[in-house]
């Protein structure tokens, strides 16, 4: 029987986990496409450059990783507790190098001081919320997915899903 995600990733048990995840349609993610005559080795460098790029934004750091004709495989490595010594600008400033912002944070960065308690309130829950995506698995593996497959589909002129399905995982426990 298959388990949610959040039943299988337990930063308590291990910060380390396997993630992998594959082309959809016979697609080729990098590689010799021997049947259309194209070749697709310049998308492992859009892997490699977004896994970089996300390594420095969120609290995930890379071990290993590996792509392949059709899939890739990736070693992460969560560290909570750098996430949590973040001040909450530093997490805005992470979380909006990436996503959209809020109107109340916006107003905080500005003016901290001239805000009600209730707008703090609700300001500093998000900001709580941001953090614990930037240490997310799940939210590190949709920001390197959704971008690459937006490219590929791009690039080859067609719509609709270009990974098999979501990510798998498995905790890495030694």
């Amino acid at each position: 029987m298959t388990q949610s995600r959040e039943s299988q990733i337990s930063l308590d048990a291990t910060p380390f986990y396997h993630c992998y995840v594959r082309c959809v349609r016979r697609a080729y993610l990098c590689g010799d496409d021997y049947s259309r005559g194209e070749n697709f080795d310049h998308r492992k460098q859009w892997i490699v450059s977004r896994l970089k790029f996300l390594s420095y934004v969120y609290a995930i750091d890379i071990c290993a990783y590996a792509v392949m004709s059709n899939h890739y495989h990736v070693v992460l490595h969560v560290d909570k507790e750098r996430a949590l010594s973040w001040s909450r600008e530093e997490v805005v400033e992470r979380w909006l190098q990436l996503y959209k912002g809020h109107m109340l944070v916006d107003r905080w960065l500005k003016a901290p001081g001239a805000m009600d308690e209730a707008s703090l309130e609700v300001v500093y829950e998000l900001i709580e919320l941001w953090r614990e995506r930037l240490y997310d698995i799940a939210w590190f593996m949709r920001g390197v997915n959704e971008t690459i497959a937006r490219m590929a589909n791009e690039e080859e002129q067609c719509k609709g899903r270009f990974w098999e399905g979501r990510y798998k995982s498995q905790a890495l426990i030694g």
